[in-house]
């Protein structure tokens, strides 16, 4: 991480929402803790709330779409700020991809850590097209390309569904 960037001026918000309000500054693995953060959170608010199924799955889906619109502008601000072009402490991405890879699953543990690995694994290998994603500018880039890993671990994560019910 830049130091001198961190010493600097700093846009609050951006680095709240970019570090998931530090969760992108703890080691090793700062996108494994926002990953992980925002599935406790999904799965905390599915369980203190209690929604019918369509109800989690809008919530999930406009949580997801939010995290995302946020996160961009958020990203890009932290990515100048920091003087690198994809920081490893902006976790908002991760946070924004796990959502998606949760949309519509049960609210169980089995499934949120079904849903939690298989987007673990498409962010960290990057199969296409989600590496090409990552040459978008800015916030756009650093978003998008877990955005895309999300929808993967949303699909397969269905898929099994459908296999082993």
């Amino acid at each position: 991480m830049n130091l001198r960037a961190l010493e600097g001026k700093k846009t609050l918000w951006a680095w709240a929402v970019g570090t998931f309000f530090g969760a992108g500054l703890m080691k090793p693995g700062p996108g494994t803790y926002g990953s992980v953060a925002a599935a406790i959170l999904w799965f905390g608010s599915i369980h203190l709330l209690h929604p019918s199924p369509l109800h989690q799955t809008i919530g999930t889906l406009i949580a997801a779409l939010a995290a995302t619109a946020i996160g961009i502008p958020a990203a890009t601000i932290v990515a100048r700020e920091s003087g690198r072009e994809d920081p490893g402490h902006v976790v908002i991405d991760e946070v924004a991809g796990q959502i998606f890879a949760l949309i519509a699953i049960p609210a169980d543990w089995p499934h949120a850590l079904l849903a939690l690995l298989l987007f673990r694994l498409f962010d960290i290998t990057k199969p296409p097209p989600v590496r090409n994603l990552e040459r978008l500018h800015g916030g756009t880039g650093i978003m998008l390309d877990d955005v895309a890993a999300g929808l993967i671990a949303l699909a397969i994560g269905h898929a099994a569904l459908l296999i082993y019910p």
